[in-house]
Protein backbone atom coordinates (compact mmCIF):
# COMPACT_ATOMS: atom_id res chain seq x y z
CA UNK A 1 0.00 0.00 0.00
CA UNK A 2 1.63 3.07 -1.48
CA UNK A 3 0.69 6.45 -0.20
CA UNK A 4 2.09 10.18 -2.00
CA UNK A 5 5.28 11.19 -1.40
CA UNK A 6 4.08 14.78 -0.44
CA UNK A 7 2.56 12.74 2.60
CA UNK A 8 6.88 11.53 3.41
CA UNK A 9 9.21 13.59 5.31
CA UNK A 10 12.22 13.01 7.47
CA UNK A 11 12.83 12.90 10.46
CA UNK A 12 16.03 13.47 12.63
CA UNK A 13 14.82 10.82 15.28
CA UNK A 14 12.87 8.71 12.91
CA UNK A 15 14.12 8.85 9.44
CA UNK A 16 10.92 8.95 7.17
CA UNK A 17 7.66 9.40 8.30
CA UNK A 18 4.63 8.62 6.55
CA UNK A 19 1.77 11.00 7.88
CA UNK A 20 -1.49 9.20 8.15
CA UNK A 21 -4.54 11.13 8.84
CA UNK A 22 -7.04 9.71 11.16
CA UNK A 23 -10.68 10.14 11.85
CA UNK A 24 -13.61 7.81 13.84
CA UNK A 25 -17.39 7.04 13.55
CA UNK A 26 -20.03 5.35 15.85
CA UNK A 27 -17.69 6.52 19.33
CA UNK A 28 -20.48 6.56 22.03
CA UNK A 29 -17.49 6.51 24.46
CA UNK A 30 -18.12 3.47 27.00
CA UNK A 31 -21.54 3.12 26.52
CA UNK A 32 -21.35 0.21 24.20
CA UNK A 33 -24.77 -0.99 24.39
CA UNK A 34 -27.11 1.72 24.44
CA UNK A 35 -25.60 4.42 21.93
CA UNK A 36 -26.81 4.95 18.45
CA UNK A 37 -24.36 2.62 16.50
CA UNK A 38 -23.28 -0.98 16.82
CA UNK A 39 -19.90 -0.55 15.28
CA UNK A 40 -17.07 1.70 15.91
CA UNK A 41 -14.68 2.61 12.78
CA UNK A 42 -11.46 3.84 12.84
CA UNK A 43 -10.19 5.05 9.37
CA UNK A 44 -7.02 6.36 8.22
CA UNK A 45 -5.46 7.59 4.58
CA UNK A 46 -2.24 8.22 3.53
CA UNK A 47 -3.03 11.52 1.25
CA UNK A 48 -1.07 14.62 0.84
CA UNK A 49 -3.14 17.82 1.30
CA UNK A 50 -3.46 18.52 -2.65
CA UNK A 51 -4.66 15.08 -3.01
CA UNK A 52 -7.01 15.09 0.00
CA UNK A 53 -8.31 18.36 -1.15
CA UNK A 54 -8.82 17.70 -4.98
CA UNK A 55 -10.61 14.34 -3.39
CA UNK A 56 -12.87 16.13 -1.03
CA UNK A 57 -13.67 19.40 -3.87
CA UNK A 58 -14.41 16.48 -6.36
CA UNK A 59 -17.57 14.95 -4.04
CA UNK A 60 -18.91 18.24 -3.88
CA UNK A 61 -18.85 18.98 -7.45
CA UNK A 62 -20.72 15.50 -7.82
CA UNK A 63 -23.30 15.65 -5.06
CA UNK A 64 -23.86 19.83 -5.48
CA UNK A 65 -25.06 19.88 -1.23
CA UNK A 66 -25.41 23.48 0.01
CA UNK A 67 -24.22 22.01 3.13
CA UNK A 68 -20.43 23.95 4.33
CA UNK A 69 -19.33 20.65 5.86
CA UNK A 70 -19.94 17.35 4.61
CA UNK A 71 -20.23 14.39 6.29
CA UNK A 72 -20.41 10.54 4.99
CA UNK A 73 -24.27 10.90 5.49
CA UNK A 74 -24.11 13.00 2.52
CA UNK A 75 -22.12 9.95 0.31
CA UNK A 76 -24.62 7.47 1.90
CA UNK A 77 -27.83 8.72 0.50
CA UNK A 78 -29.32 6.25 -2.07
CA UNK A 79 -29.56 9.52 -4.67
CA UNK A 80 -25.31 10.01 -4.49
CA UNK A 81 -24.73 5.91 -4.70
CA UNK A 82 -22.25 6.40 -7.83
CA UNK A 83 -20.50 8.92 -6.03
CA UNK A 84 -19.76 6.91 -3.02
CA UNK A 85 -18.74 3.84 -5.45
CA UNK A 86 -16.67 5.92 -7.53
CA UNK A 87 -15.42 6.60 -4.20
CA UNK A 88 -14.32 3.53 -3.24
CA UNK A 89 -13.69 2.00 -6.50
CA UNK A 90 -10.71 0.28 -7.05
CA UNK A 91 -9.78 3.13 -10.20
CA UNK A 92 -10.74 5.64 -7.09
CA UNK A 93 -8.79 8.34 -5.21
CA UNK A 94 -8.37 6.65 -2.14
CA UNK A 95 -7.91 3.21 -3.01
CA UNK A 96 -4.44 1.42 -1.57
CA UNK A 97 -3.96 4.11 0.18
CA UNK A 98 -6.58 4.17 2.73
CA UNK A 99 -7.62 1.83 5.73
CA UNK A 100 -10.24 1.33 8.33
CA UNK A 101 -10.31 -0.90 11.71
CA UNK A 102 -13.47 -1.44 12.47
CA UNK A 103 -15.06 -2.84 15.82
CA UNK A 104 -18.67 -4.90 16.92
CA UNK A 105 -19.39 -3.24 20.02
CA UNK A 106 -20.92 -5.77 21.80
CA UNK A 107 -18.19 -7.85 21.13
CA UNK A 108 -15.89 -5.67 22.81
CA UNK A 109 -18.25 -5.61 25.73
CA UNK A 110 -18.33 -9.52 26.42
CA UNK A 111 -14.78 -10.02 25.32
CA UNK A 112 -13.60 -7.28 27.89
CA UNK A 113 -16.40 -9.32 31.08
CA UNK A 114 -14.33 -12.36 29.89
CA UNK A 115 -11.30 -10.50 30.59
CA UNK A 116 -11.74 -9.10 33.90
CA UNK A 117 -13.87 -11.77 35.57
CA UNK A 118 -12.32 -15.53 33.42
CA UNK A 119 -8.75 -14.68 33.69
CA UNK A 120 -8.88 -13.67 30.36
CA UNK A 121 -11.13 -13.82 26.83
CA UNK A 122 -10.30 -17.05 25.89
CA UNK A 123 -13.91 -18.06 26.54
CA UNK A 124 -15.36 -14.99 24.88
CA UNK A 125 -16.39 -16.13 21.71
CA UNK A 126 -18.50 -19.00 23.29
CA UNK A 127 -20.36 -16.59 25.86
CA UNK A 128 -21.03 -14.40 22.70
CA UNK A 129 -22.47 -17.15 21.12
CA UNK A 130 -24.31 -17.93 24.10
CA UNK A 131 -25.71 -14.94 23.45
CA UNK A 132 -26.86 -15.19 20.27
CA UNK A 133 -27.93 -18.59 20.31
CA UNK A 134 -29.28 -19.17 23.44
CA UNK A 135 -30.44 -16.27 25.76
CA UNK A 136 -32.52 -14.69 23.19
CA UNK A 137 -32.70 -11.45 22.10
CA UNK A 138 -33.99 -9.88 25.16
CA UNK A 139 -31.62 -12.19 27.58
CA UNK A 140 -28.81 -11.29 25.03
CA UNK A 141 -29.70 -7.61 25.46
CA UNK A 142 -29.92 -7.79 29.40
CA UNK A 143 -26.65 -9.84 29.65
CA UNK A 144 -24.99 -7.07 27.19
CA UNK A 145 -26.25 -3.92 28.80
CA UNK A 146 -25.50 -5.42 32.65
CA UNK A 147 -21.75 -6.49 31.35
CA UNK A 148 -21.66 -2.65 30.04
CA UNK A 149 -23.00 -1.03 33.07
CA UNK A 150 -20.55 -2.78 35.46
CA UNK A 151 -17.61 -2.28 33.06
CA UNK A 152 -18.15 1.56 32.56
CA UNK A 153 -16.52 3.97 34.80
CA UNK A 154 -19.81 6.10 35.83
CA UNK A 155 -22.85 4.47 37.06
CA UNK A 156 -25.08 5.56 39.40
CA UNK A 157 -26.96 2.32 40.78
CA UNK A 158 -25.48 -0.71 41.96
CA UNK A 159 -23.58 -2.27 38.76
CA UNK A 160 -22.52 -5.03 40.62
CA UNK A 161 -25.72 -6.49 41.89
CA UNK A 162 -27.71 -5.94 38.85
CA UNK A 163 -24.90 -7.79 36.63
CA UNK A 164 -24.63 -10.83 38.86
CA UNK A 165 -28.75 -10.78 39.09
CA UNK A 166 -29.14 -10.85 35.63
CA UNK A 167 -26.29 -13.92 35.03
CA UNK A 168 -28.27 -15.99 37.87
CA UNK A 169 -31.65 -15.16 36.04
CA UNK A 170 -30.09 -16.21 32.56
CA UNK A 171 -28.25 -19.10 34.34
CA UNK A 172 -31.76 -20.59 35.80
CA UNK A 173 -33.56 -19.57 32.45
CA UNK A 174 -31.13 -21.94 30.40
CA UNK A 175 -30.35 -25.19 32.61
CA UNK A 176 -28.06 -28.40 31.52
CA UNK A 177 -26.74 -25.57 28.50
CA UNK A 178 -23.38 -24.55 27.79
CA UNK A 179 -24.66 -21.20 28.15
CA UNK A 180 -25.34 -22.60 31.76
CA UNK A 181 -21.53 -23.79 32.33
CA UNK A 182 -20.29 -19.92 31.60
CA UNK A 183 -22.97 -18.91 33.33
CA UNK A 184 -21.78 -20.48 36.52
CA UNK A 185 -18.21 -19.29 36.31
CA UNK A 186 -19.12 -16.09 35.80
CA UNK A 187 -21.73 -16.34 38.94
CA UNK A 188 -18.51 -17.38 41.07
CA UNK A 189 -16.70 -14.04 40.09
CA UNK A 190 -18.41 -11.65 42.32
CA UNK A 191 -15.38 -10.59 44.35
CA UNK A 192 -13.42 -9.68 41.08
CA UNK A 193 -16.64 -7.49 40.25
CA UNK A 194 -16.57 -5.84 43.60
CA UNK A 195 -12.60 -5.12 43.99
CA UNK A 196 -12.68 -3.75 40.12
CA UNK A 197 -15.43 -1.01 41.04
CA UNK A 198 -13.49 -0.27 44.14
CA UNK A 199 -10.89 0.97 41.85
CA UNK A 200 -12.64 3.23 40.91
CA UNK A 201 -13.39 4.96 44.41
CA UNK A 202 -9.53 6.15 44.09
CA UNK A 203 -10.38 8.30 40.68
CA UNK A 204 -11.56 7.19 36.94
CA UNK A 205 -8.85 4.99 35.35
CA UNK A 206 -6.46 6.58 32.63
CA UNK A 207 -7.90 4.38 30.00
CA UNK A 208 -11.26 3.30 30.69
CA UNK A 209 -11.45 -0.68 29.71
CA UNK A 210 -14.58 -0.30 27.36
CA UNK A 211 -13.47 2.89 25.21
CA UNK A 212 -12.63 1.56 21.82
CA UNK A 213 -11.48 4.57 20.36
CA UNK A 214 -7.93 4.35 22.29
CA UNK A 215 -6.66 0.60 20.64
CA UNK A 216 -7.79 1.49 17.61
CA UNK A 217 -5.47 4.78 17.23
CA UNK A 218 -2.58 1.84 18.26
CA UNK A 219 -3.73 -0.46 15.79
CA UNK A 220 -4.14 2.15 13.09
CA UNK A 221 -0.28 3.08 13.62
CA UNK A 222 0.61 -0.42 13.13
CA UNK A 223 -1.37 -1.36 9.80
CA UNK A 224 0.80 1.98 8.29
CA UNK A 225 3.90 1.16 9.99
CA UNK A 226 6.99 -0.95 9.30
CA UNK A 227 9.84 -1.67 6.35
CA UNK A 228 12.17 0.89 8.69
CA UNK A 229 9.00 3.46 8.32
CA UNK A 230 7.67 5.32 11.11
CA UNK A 231 4.22 7.08 11.30
CA UNK A 232 2.59 10.08 12.29
CA UNK A 233 -0.57 10.66 12.78
CA UNK A 234 -3.02 13.47 12.35
CA UNK A 235 -6.05 12.88 14.25
CA UNK A 236 -9.38 14.55 14.26
CA UNK A 237 -9.46 16.66 18.39
CA UNK A 238 -11.52 14.47 20.46
CA UNK A 239 -12.13 14.96 24.58
CA UNK A 240 -10.82 11.79 25.09
CA UNK A 241 -7.12 12.45 23.19
CA UNK A 242 -5.56 14.40 26.31
CA UNK A 243 -2.12 14.74 26.08
CA UNK A 244 -2.00 12.18 29.18
CA UNK A 245 -3.68 9.12 26.59
CA UNK A 246 -1.49 10.32 23.83
CA UNK A 247 1.68 9.72 25.81
CA UNK A 248 0.14 6.09 26.37
CA UNK A 249 -0.63 5.51 22.87
CA UNK A 250 2.56 6.45 21.95
CA UNK A 251 3.77 4.31 24.72
CA UNK A 252 1.73 1.23 23.63
CA UNK A 253 2.74 1.40 20.22
CA UNK A 254 5.98 1.35 21.40
CA UNK A 255 6.02 -1.87 23.40
CA UNK A 256 4.15 -3.25 20.76
CA UNK A 257 7.22 -2.65 18.45
CA UNK A 258 5.02 0.14 16.39
CA UNK A 259 7.65 3.33 14.63
CA UNK A 260 4.96 6.09 16.00
CA UNK A 261 6.84 9.25 15.74
CA UNK A 262 3.46 10.60 17.25
CA UNK A 263 0.35 12.14 17.41
CA UNK A 264 -0.99 15.99 16.18
CA UNK A 265 -4.64 16.58 17.07
CA UNK A 266 -6.31 19.00 14.14
CA UNK A 267 -9.60 20.50 13.35
CA UNK A 268 -11.22 18.42 10.70
CA UNK A 269 -12.42 21.16 8.81
CA UNK A 270 -8.99 22.59 8.65
CA UNK A 271 -7.29 19.13 7.44
CA UNK A 272 -9.12 17.77 3.98
CA UNK A 273 -6.87 14.30 4.67
CA UNK A 274 -8.83 14.17 8.11
CA UNK A 275 -12.30 14.29 6.38
CA UNK A 276 -11.38 11.86 3.57
CA UNK A 277 -10.46 10.00 6.83
CA UNK A 278 -14.10 10.93 8.38
CA UNK A 279 -16.05 9.96 5.69
CA UNK A 280 -14.12 6.46 4.96
CA UNK A 281 -15.31 5.76 8.80
CA UNK A 282 -18.86 6.76 8.59
CA UNK A 283 -19.25 4.94 5.16
CA UNK A 284 -17.31 1.84 6.50
CA UNK A 285 -19.69 1.69 10.02
CA UNK A 286 -22.34 1.66 8.05
CA UNK A 287 -21.71 -0.99 5.31
CA UNK A 288 -20.59 -3.19 8.21
CA UNK A 289 -23.44 -2.28 10.31
CA UNK A 290 -25.97 -3.25 7.71
CA UNK A 291 -23.66 -6.49 7.06
CA UNK A 292 -23.64 -7.53 10.86
CA UNK A 293 -27.24 -7.39 10.86
CA UNK A 294 -28.69 -8.87 7.97
CA UNK A 295 -29.06 -6.46 5.51
CA UNK A 296 -26.01 -5.85 3.95
CA UNK A 297 -25.46 -4.34 0.13
CA UNK A 298 -23.36 -7.40 -1.50
CA UNK A 299 -21.70 -4.50 -3.66
CA UNK A 300 -20.86 -1.99 -1.19
CA UNK A 301 -19.70 -4.53 1.08
CA UNK A 302 -17.10 -5.82 -2.12
CA UNK A 303 -16.31 -2.43 -2.58
CA UNK A 304 -15.38 -1.82 1.05
CA UNK A 305 -13.64 -4.84 2.06
CA UNK A 306 -10.00 -4.17 0.40
CA UNK A 307 -9.87 -1.36 2.97
CA UNK A 308 -11.16 -3.75 5.81
CA UNK A 309 -8.17 -3.87 8.90
CA UNK A 310 -7.76 -7.97 8.91
CA UNK A 311 -7.76 -7.18 12.55
CA UNK A 312 -10.70 -5.72 12.97
CA UNK A 313 -13.01 -6.99 16.21
CA UNK A 314 -16.51 -8.98 15.42
CA UNK A 315 -17.98 -11.61 17.25
CA UNK A 316 -19.99 -12.59 14.26
CA UNK A 317 -18.28 -14.78 12.07
CA UNK A 318 -20.44 -14.23 8.99
CA UNK A 319 -19.52 -11.04 9.30
CA UNK A 320 -15.74 -11.45 9.79
CA UNK A 321 -15.40 -13.40 6.48
CA UNK A 322 -17.38 -11.27 4.28
CA UNK A 323 -16.01 -7.95 5.41
CA UNK A 324 -12.35 -9.64 5.59
CA UNK A 325 -9.87 -7.57 3.56
CA UNK A 326 -8.24 -10.48 0.89
CA UNK A 327 -4.38 -11.90 1.39
CA UNK A 328 -2.22 -8.80 0.31
CA UNK A 329 -0.58 -9.59 -3.53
Amino acid sequence: MSGDRESEEPDGVWGPVLEIACDESGSDGENLTGGNTDVFAHGSVSLSVASAAATVREIRDRIRSPAEEYKANHLLREKHRAVLEWLLAPAGPIHGRARVHLVEKSYVVVERAAGLLLDGPAEAPALYRAGHDTFGEEGRRSFLEAANRLLRVRDNGDPVEAFYGTVEALRRAHPGTEAARLLGRLAATRARAVAYRAEFLAGPPLIPVLNPLLPAIVRTAALWSGDGRAVRLVHDRQNMLTPDRIAWIEEAAHRSGVALAGVRLVVARDDARVQVADFLAGIARKIASDELNGRGDPALTALLRPYVDPDSVWGDARSRALLAAPPAG
